[in-house]
């Protein structure tokens, strides 16, 4: 099988999220990598639980998961209900040492392979949102500025009949 085909740089991309702090992937996204249903990655995680240090991976909190479902648009019947796991990027890594399938396997090799290249997908994920904000800083401040430097009238307005 074909690397680029295996995992497309978008697919990885679009499934980096920022919680707590950290740039994480969730589990059904990494269920939907690995070619393997969300229950069963779960339980693999549970039973290997010991291997995911809460740096590795964590669960999301129910205000946490409720905001996330508004930021995807999750409908009200489709979807988890309940708060899904949150993946660092050594979670990501360990995950792929944990599952069985064929396909686990071709995405082992190609994270052991690429990890470098997803590393610098995190942290290029970081880097938009930091010139992401610093452009709103710029923004709003340039705002402020034209708003503060615009004249004030003094005197009164003449009205004509």
């Amino acid at each position: 099988m074909n690397e680029k085909a295996l995992i497309p740089e978008d697919f990885i991309i679009t499934k980096i999220y920022f919680i707590r702090g950290e740039k994480v992937m969730l589990d059904r996204d990494l269920a939907e990598l690995y070619d393997v249903e969300t229950k069963n990655l779960k339980r693999q995680v549970r039973r290997n639980i010991d291997r995911f240090p809460e740096d590795f991976m964590f669960e999301l909190t129910n205000d946490e998961f409720e905001n996330l479902r508004c930021q995807i648009g999750t409908s009200s019947w489709g979807g988890s209900r309940y708060p899904p796991l949150a993946f660092t990027e050594q979670g990501v890594a360990q995950l792929s040492g944990v599952l069985k399938s064929d396909r686990a396997i071709k995405v082992r090799e190609f994270v052991i392979n690429n990890l470098p290249v997803m590393a610098k997908l995190f942290f290029l994920v970081r880097v938009l949102e930091k010139l992401s904000i610093v452009g709103l800083r710029f923004t709003f401040s340039s705002a402020l500025r034209r708003k503060k430097n615009e004249p004030e009238w003094v005197g009164y307005l003449l009205q004509t009949p």
